[in-house]
């Protein structure tokens, strides 16, 4: 009894954590221990973005990363899902963010502009036939589904392309016409060949589009708009009234979409929660002013790259703690005390901070021990050798890149820095080695090679070179 009435409280009938596979994608063995706990925690759905690591079959097989999941993964994941209660919603990209595709020789003819791979080319027939054939592989590994995510988000460059410029030219074509156009195509894609399915398209395209252009093109009855706005601070009127105007256009169901991570910093390696918690507290405050029965869900989103070329951002491990505060505030209607109390006993944390990173953090949870690693180098690693590099009066005037390209040193200053240089290098490469391991069971090899060069290397690399080097340096006294 008590689970209905805490339940209840939350506006949204779906808490769908979204997983973003196009970075540091997780093996189908770590799936399992964590969707329990997304349970656990008030989740009831997942939004399954799968970029390149569906497996591709066919003319469509170059999109396949070298990671991609097998079908028979693809299928075990279903059924984990399942297991744990967990509503499933793929997430293919079908106009923009669509480098994953357009890169490869093979389709970078169907670009909106030659040289940039994010935007498909509308114009082209072979487009839509790229874009259902990937949106039919994926239906059909899912068998029975509700809903499809088609993307459609920051169609960049849009209009600019040869054969945009020159149908533009025509009076009664607009850029926004042939987004609806293309947007249609695909949602009438979905619908005819799949009638039980309906197609969610994110809706900052259609923002600024006026009530009649959106109501004449018909959109409204193909597709739901999920509205995605990430920032502590968004606007709850201003939210507001674009409801009430999706609603106008014949919208019968919008969806919302937060963040619990990879939304305030394109490398970021830790997660702020109170930023992603303010964020999730104004989406509840837009629902309480929403028109009963309008809303459908909430998204919350856990972006792992900003697009298929950038850095990674927070691991997934490292934003846990920001999800299950960000799903209990949803689930529970509100913030408390209490919600933190209940967060931290269900992932074994003593104490959360909420508005600041913590600089030391451990956990019981599944990838606790990568949370706990990752804060550690995340503080201490590049700070602690650049006071060694930097700020040490015997490395810098004793030490310097002139002295140890000359393999020239005081023998007296060695006793002053090269026992905390060993010091150092011995720590670190103990915290790497047990960081490469802890992501070795939960990630593939290439994105913990990618972590660990972008957010290891420099650092490290600096330390070994100067050890070495006082190495030859001390070789050249002898």
């Amino acid at each position: 009894m008590e689970e209905n009435r805490v339940m209840v409280s939350s506006p949204f009938e779906l808490h769908l954590v979204h997983l973003d596979l196009k970075g540091a994608p997780p093996k189908v063995s770590y799936l399992a221990e964590i969707f329990p706990l997304f349970h656990a925690l008030g989740a009831n759905g997942i939004l399954l973005e799968y970029e390149d690591m569906f497996p591709y079959d066919g003319e469509l097989k170059p999109l396949r990363g070298n990671d991609a999941y097998s079908s028979s993964e693809i299928k075990e994941i279903l059924k984990l899902a399942k297991l744990h209660e967990l509503e499933v919603v793929p997430l293919v990209q079908t106009f923009g963010h669509m480098e994953f595709v357009l890169k490869h020789k093979e389709f970078c003819h169907l670009r909106e502009v030659a040289m940039f791979p994010n935007t498909v080319n509308p114009h082209k027939e072979e487009s839509l036939k790229l874009v259902s054939a990937m949106i039919e592989q994926v239906l059909v590994l899912h068998g029975d589904l509700q809903w499809f995510h088609i993307g459609c988000d920051e169609v960049y460059y849009l209009g600019e392309g040869e054969e945009s410029k020159e149908w533009l030219q025509q009076e009664e074509n607009t850029i926004e016409k042939l987004c609806l156009t293309h947007m249609k195509a695909v949602t009438s894609h979905v619908v005819s060949a799949h009638p039980t399915v309906k197609p969610i398209v994110w809706d900052d395209m259609l923002r600024g589009m006026s009530e009649e252009t959106l109501r004449d093109s018909g959109i409204a009855q193909l597709a739901e708009l999920m509205i995605w706005d990430y920032s502590p601070d968004l606007d709850v009127d201003s939210k507001a009234t674009l409801i009430k105007k999706y609603q106008k256009c014949n919208f019968s169901k919008l969806w919302f979409a937060s963040a619990f991570k990879g939304a305030t910093g394109v490398n970021q390696s830790l997660t702020l929660i109170g930023h992603h918690l303010k964020n999730h507290q104004q989406w509840l405050k837009v629902a309480e002013s929403s028109p009963a029965g309008i809303i459908r869900g909430i998204a919350l989103t856990g972006w792992q790259r900003y697009d298929h070329f950038s850095v990674l951002c927070e691991l997934l491990p490292v934003g846990i703690p920001s999800l299950a505060i960000c799903l209990q505030a949803l689930k529970n209607g509100g913030y408390s005390e209490k919600v933190k109390e209940d967060v931290e006993k269900s992932l074994g944390i003593s104490s959360l901070e909420i508005d600041t990173f913590m600089s030391d953090i451990s956990g019981t949870f599944p990838g606790s021990e990568i949370l706990s690693l990752v804060t550690q180098i995340t503080f201490y690693l590049k700070s602690s050798v650049d006071e060694l590099l930097e700020n040490n009066r015997y490395v810098t005037g004793w030490f310097s890149p002139y002295h140890r390209k000359r393999k020239k040193i005081h023998p007296i200053m060695i006793h002053h820095f090269q026992p905390d240089a060993l010091r150092l290098l011995t720590k670190w490469t103990t915290v790497t080695q047990e960081l490469q391991t802890a992501m070795g069971k939960i990630f593939f090899m290439s994105a913990t090679e990618e972590w660990m060069e972008e957010n290891v290397q420099p650092s490290l690399q600096k330390l070994q070179g100067t050890v070495e080097d006082l190495d030859r340096a001390i070789k050249a006294l002898s």
